[in-house]
């Protein structure tokens, strides 16, 4: 081993595991020209995140398509890390979507991997910065399945599915489940660009997910904006619907239920 050459730590992220293994074993190879360790492996993004949450790596390996979350969506939310590990995804993706990796000057390696071209990839880790959030966002396969939030130093994973609404104050959104609320480092616009197949406009300030409205009241104020309330399953909270987005609320909730 050349002890001039700093040790690479690594995270291996596939969700097949003779794809792992594959990986360790050209790892193993290189490691006289490149020192390595691999200090954590992954079957998903989400239990990748869990790892980067114990420990740092200096780079993921990083595949694309996988169950529960994506390789796309690991990495934006890894990217949000004090310490972010670099990208290299390590892909069997088609050719369009690797003339986009190029253009955004993102590492990928196609399967089957091959040891010189994992190690010339290696090799470009250092000095390089993660994938910008802009970018990953627009390389995305479908919606996020989680949102990230940071508290105290940490770095908390939100399931879309638990998220019941998003309401919006002056300088935060927050993302409100049935236990608790979280502050957001997002806009609403993104957020209902994003999710509109799920959820619905029905205020400035507020989004709400379709599943979670049981009905409507009026509201007791005449002088409101807000002429109309939604009524939520199972949560006491009642959402103000606008006066302009209510014809819109009332139309679009009664096709889906037709």
């Amino acid at each position: 081993m050349n002890d001039a050459s700093p040790l690479l730590t690594l995270l291996i992220v596939d969700d097949e595991a003779p794809a792992r293994l594959r990986l360790r074993e050209l790892l193993a190879d290189l490691a006289g020209e490149l020192p390595n360790q691999v200090l954590a492996e992954a079957a998903d993004g989400l239990a990748a995140l869990a790892a980067l949450s114990q420990q740092r790596v200096d780079v993921a390996l990083l595949d694309i398509r996988m169950p529960t979350m994506d390789g796309i969506e690991f990495a934006r939310h890894s990217s949000q890390l004090a310490d972010p590990p670099a990208i290299i995804f390590v892909t069997a993706f088609d050719a369009y979507a690797i003339q986009a990796f190029e253009l955004n000057a993102i590492d990928y390696l196609l399967k089957p991997v091959r040891a010189p071209r994992l190690l010339a990839a290696l090799r470009k880790v250092g000095g390089r910065r993660p994938p910008a959030p802009d970018v990953l966002a627009s390389l995305s396969l479908g919606a996020r399945r989680h949102l990230a939030c940071h508290e105290r130093g940490r770095l908390l994973l939100i399931p879309l599915g638990d998220i019941i609404y998003f309401r919006a104050d002056l300088k935060y959104v927050a993302a409100c489940t049935r236990e608790r609320e979280y502050l957001l480092d997002e806009s609403l616009n993104h957020l209902e660009d994003e999710f509109r197949e799920r959820f619905i406009r029905l205020h400035r300030s507020v989004l709400a997910a379709k599943e979670a409205i049981c009905g409507f009241q009026r509201n007791a104020l005449d002088d409101s904006d807000a002429q109309w309330q939604a009524i939520l399953r199972d949560i006491p909270e009642r959402l103000p619907i606008s006066r302009r987005q209510w014809p819109v609320v009332r139309s679009l909730l009664r096709a889906a239920r037709a």
